[in-house]
């Protein structure tokens, strides 16, 4: 083995002999006036590299206390230094590669709209997570914290549904975050949950459905009726095209593209619905008025129902199908489900079948306000 600490000559006056060495991986010298007082540090450094290694002559005694503190407080969480140092390494190279939050959400919309996701959800990312950006004010993705996300989303004033809507995008956002390389953990994945606590979906009542029937303009009535007796989404009624009312086999059609969840499905007409959709048919044409707000709006309120239940069409479809048909399994299918859990969950036992087999028997009085179309199918 070579001899690592040689004692060499030096031209000074005095000092005429010297030991050169590495320490903490930085190289040293040492100078001595004679040759035995430079040899015999020669043969100490020599002794301490045989008992420690060349690793432990060359890390100092403050590293060594470093490491040992920190592989200790380590311990209790099941981690090296080497893992702590990935993490951190890792954190750090984020840092760099990272954007802010308000860039962040550009690219994400930008991704999505590239993906295919409707507009819909599209306006719907753009407007919840451009305020959460907003907030945050052109702070790095990468420093973000969970309790950042936490403070946040408990200071709005929304309810527990809507709040854990806020707290679903930030999780999809951050997802996207950590895919890019923009940050090294999900923390929106860590932040709480508001309590939801468990309400009945509101429904119409079996007076309230005929008289929006009967207060609906022409315009506006088959919307409604496909709305009370077919149960398909807002958005879903609003792509809907007489096309797909299917007259011939008693069905409508949810093609994919207009379906929420981006899956075709059909729904059975029942005979009440073919009764105020029959005079109303076309081959073509938006079931929903262009004015569609406004002629809602004062229809409701020519049939005198003041509060307006959240999805009240969707939500009474499936509280009277349920108690009158007693499937679960074909209304999940026929609601864009995909299973009957929710079904049973959410509309078991809202009404009593009576007032189901009356629900199923609304059928238009008069058809007075029926405008007869020379194109029918």
């Amino acid at each position: 083995m070579r001899k690592r600490f040689q004692v060499r000559k030096y031209k000074h006056p005095r000092l005429k002999f010297v030991v050169n060495y590495r320490e903490a991986g930085k190289r040293k010298r040492k100078f001595f006036e004679t040759k035995d007082q430079a040899s015999a540090f020669a043969a100490f450094k020599t002794a301490q590299l045989k008992k420690s290694g060349l690793e432990g002559a060359e890390f100092s005694s403050r590293l060594r206390e470093m490491a040992q503190e920190c592989a200790e407080r380590l311990v209790g969480y099941g981690k090296t230094l080497k893992d702590a140092t990935d993490f951190f390494v890792g954190h750090l190279k984020a840092s760099e590669k990272s954007c802010t939050a308000a860039e962040l959400v550009e690219q994400l919309i930008a991704a999505k709209n590239a993906d295919g996701s409707s507009k819909r959800h599209l306006e719907d990312l753009n407007s919840r997570l451009k305020r959460f950006a907003k907030e945050l004010d052109g702070q790095m993705v990468a420093t973000i914290t969970s309790a950042q996300i936490d403070d946040w989303l408990r200071s709005l004033t929304v309810s527990p549904v809507t709040r854990n809507n806020f707290r679903r995008v930030l999780i999809g956002m951050f997802n996207y975050a950590v895919r890019c390389g923009y940050a090294t953990s999900n923390p929106a994945a860590d932040a709480a949950k508001a309590k939801v606590v468990g309400k009945a979906p509101g429904i119409l009542t079996i007076n309230e459905t005929g008289r929006l029937l009967e207060s609906a303009s022409p315009e506006l009535l088959s919307y409604l009726a496909i709305g009370a007796f077919a149960g398909l989404r807002r958005a879903e009624l609003e792509r809907l095209d007489w096309s797909d009312v299917h007259f011939d086999s008693d069905l409508i059609e949810v093609t994919a593209a207009k379906a929420k969840t981006a899956r075709r499905r059909f729904v059975k007409m029942q005979p009440n619905l073919q009764a105020w959709l029959l005079p109303l048919r076309k081959r073509s044409g938006k079931i929903a008025p262009l004015n569609l707000r406004k002629t809602f709006e004062k229809a409701r309120a020519t049939a005198g129902i003041m509060e307006w239940p959240d999805n009240a069409l969707r939500h009474s479809f499936a509280s009277y199908h349920l108690a009158h048909f007693k499937d679960s399994a074909a209304l999940a299918l026929e609601m864009g489900h995909t299973d009957s859990s929710m079904i049973f969950e959410h509309y078991r036992e809202l009404v009593r079948p009576r007032e189901a087999e009356r629900y199923w028997n609304i059928t238009p009085a008069t058809m007075e306000k029926v405008v007869p179309l020379a194109a029918t199918a």
